[in-house]
């Protein structure tokens, strides 16, 4: 779980940046979501290494953000990047409900 929060983060990130050197489109709201989710996913992360007795709280925040973020690179399908970052929060949004469940 651990590893699939560190992977959408890093998609996240990548996406951030292929869309700020984006000069055709307007992607301010793409490049917000994916800063946001990355960073809700890496801290999420770091309390899920540290067992920390607040995951469940951010679990179900990284899972809404990966959401959003899905939602928002979506819009762009004809991007590589932004299906890449779309893919990875779909799958982490899944895993990040599945385990709140499970706790």
């Amino acid at each position: 779980m651990i590893d699939v929060l560190h992977f959408c983060a890093a998609q996240c990130t990548h996406c951030y940046d292929a869309c700020h050197l984006e000069k055709e489109m307007d992607m301010a709201r793409c490049m917000m979501n994916d800063q946001d989710c990355a960073d809700i996913c890496r801290l999420t992360g770091q309390l899920m290494e540290r067992n920390s007795e607040n995951v469940d709280i951010f679990l179900k925040l990284s899972g809404e953000m990966c959401e959003r973020c899905a939602i928002e690179c979506e819009k762009y399908p004809q991007m590589e990047h932004c299906k890449k970052c779309a893919e990875a929060c779909r799958k982490c949004a899944e895993m990040c409900h599945e385990q709140q469940m499970a706790h």
